[in-house]
């Protein structure tokens, strides 16, 4: 017979399936969540508990859950990441399955996430748009804009198998979602768990759901514009290499590859489409497209440095190569080139108060803003290694990883 844990101590037991869902004046609904989850449990033979984070409820949801045999995790910091990570980790099972408390999920329905996660998946995603929206349980906008166009760039910036990333309704071994390091605190983790997910090549799965109207009688706490901002944000932050890198490296070359055209046409003399008009804007292009790729070289590395989910050893060959004495080398040498063509142009300038090539003067001053850049950059590559190198204790400075339960303790959070 199956066993469902109520909300007192159970011993030391390990659960197979905690259900966690976030609470916040959920009154009307979180009763009904928690008698079909635990319905599902029993007619499943699996033996789990039900998890109500709340948020800071006022309308009587935390009894209406405790009531039903549902453990309470109270939880004073207010976010929807802060509540899901709080009840993730006070869940006892082994596998968690998530979802909102607003009747807008069928917890009836856990089986297809169970069979996944037995079968070895780590992380079992709903899909709402493969098992149906019934009419108003999502906006338009979030249909047929926000949701696919957020999980478009999602599986194109970390090649993500995923049909619906944001779908609340998901389950997950507890043990791989630890290794996750998950930090986010509002709507943003939705994303994160997938980011990171596949970035670490869990496995992944996807199993049909329906999305039901909710049952609340006031609006929703997600805020399209602002909630849809901080997941495009968290993608973007966590890709360097779309953001940064690639951007930086292609506008790099071609502000570069404008130097042997405007050599051809005489250094900038010339009048026409290729003069000192064209190789001004050339050098705006590199010197910013280089810019752009210094900052994603050194946000990938520092990233590899302080968080193993985003650790690659691409760039830990990258960074070996570039030390502090060949970028030095390398941005000595742009800036010695730089005076050797300016140089010329310096002098006619003070004698005659004219710049007689205007081209030269801004192929060196290009030359010059290179080799700043890229010397600077090499010692910011050392100050991270210096970081890294010096071991905690011994006086220096060192990295701090971040902890993978950070901001939840069972001293920050009281369980009822």
């Amino acid at each position: 017979m199956a066993r469902v844990e109520d909300g007192s101590e159970s011993g030391g037991d390990e659960l197979e399936l905690s259900v966690v869902m976030p609470c916040l004046n959920e009154a009307r609904t979180v009763g009904l969540c928690i008698e079909k989850a635990l319905r599902a449990m029993r007619e499943g033979n699996v033996r789990g508990e039900v998890v109500i984070a709340d948020n800071g409820s006022t309308d009587g949801s935390q009894q209406i859950a405790r009531d039903l045999g549902a453990r309470v995790v109270d939880v004073p910091r207010k976010g929807y990441g802060h509540a899901l990570r709080a009840g993730i980790q006070a869940a006892r099972g082994r596998y968690v399955i998530m979802g909102d408390s607003d009747d807008s999920y069928d917890f009836s329905a856990l089986a297809p996430f169970v069979e996944r996660l037995r079968d070895g998946y780590d992380l079992v995603m709903g899909n709402r748009f493969r098992g149906g929206i019934r009419p108003g349980a999502m906006p338009w906008l979030h249909r047929y804009v926000g949701n696919p166009v957020l999980t478009g760039i999602l599986n194109v910036l970390y090649r993500s198998p995923i049909g619906d990333a944001h779908c609340g309704l998901r389950g997950f071994r507890k043990d791989s979602c630890d290794r996750l390091g998950l930090s986010a605190t509002g709507m943003e983790f939705a994303s994160e768990m997938v980011v990171r997910a596949s970035v670490s090549r869990q496995r992944i799965a996807e199993v049909p759901i329906v999305l039901h109207p909710d049952g609340r009688d006031r609006p929703p706490h997600l805020r399209s514009f602002r909630d849809g901002w901080r997941h495009l944000r968290y993608l973007l932050l966590c890709a360097p290499t779309f953001l940064f890198v690639i951007p930086g490296l292609i506008l790099t070359l071609l502000g570069l590859a404008a130097i042997p055209i405007t050599l051809a046409a005489g250094f900038g003399v010339s009048t026409g489409y290729f003069g000192p008009n064209f190789l001004y804007t050339s050098s705006m292009i590199a010197v910013s497209g280089f810019h752009l790729l210094v900052f994603g070289l050194l946000g990938k590395y520092y990233a590899h440095l302080v968080d193993p989910v985003f650790q690659d050893p691409g760039v830990e060959r990258w960074a070996s190569f570039f030390s502090v004495e060949r970028g030095l080398t390398t941005g000595v040498s742009l800036i010695a080139l730089a005076v050797t063509l300016g140089a010329p142009v310096v002098g006619h300038w003070l004698q005659y108060g004219t710049v007689p090539i205007p081209g030269q003067w801004i192929f060196a001053g290009t030359l010059f803003s290179l080799g700043v850049e890229a010397a600077a950059g090499a010692f910011l590559v050392g100050i991270l290694d210096m970081s890294r190198s010096a071991a905690p204790g011994e006086g220096g400075p060192h990295v701090v990883r971040r902890p993978q339960r950070d901001e939840v303790s069972p001293s920050a959070e009281k369980v009822a």
